[in-house]
């Protein structure tokens, strides 16, 4: 369970990624999460997929956790 910090922002940028790409994926029509795919979408310049989102995600909570263990 090293991979879960909800007390670390990074982990909460990740989790958001996973599940925004997730459900995008899953073609749910939540307006909440079309505004906030379209907002990552911007913030990655050009558009990102829902797979680039969940991978994102991914690559950030393990990133958080490689920091913490150098670190800690």
């Amino acid at each position: 369970m090293r991979y879960i910090r909800p007390k670390s922002l990074t982990w909460w940028a990740g989790f958001a990624a996973i599940i925004i790409g997730a459900v995008s994926m899953a073609g749910e029509d939540v307006a909440l999460l079309e505004n906030l795919s379209e907002l990552a979408s911007i913030l990655t310049q050009g558009g990102a997929s829902p797979a680039q989102l969940i991978v994102t995600g991914m690559g950030l909570i393990g990133l958080r956790d490689k920091l913490e263990r150098i670190t800690g």
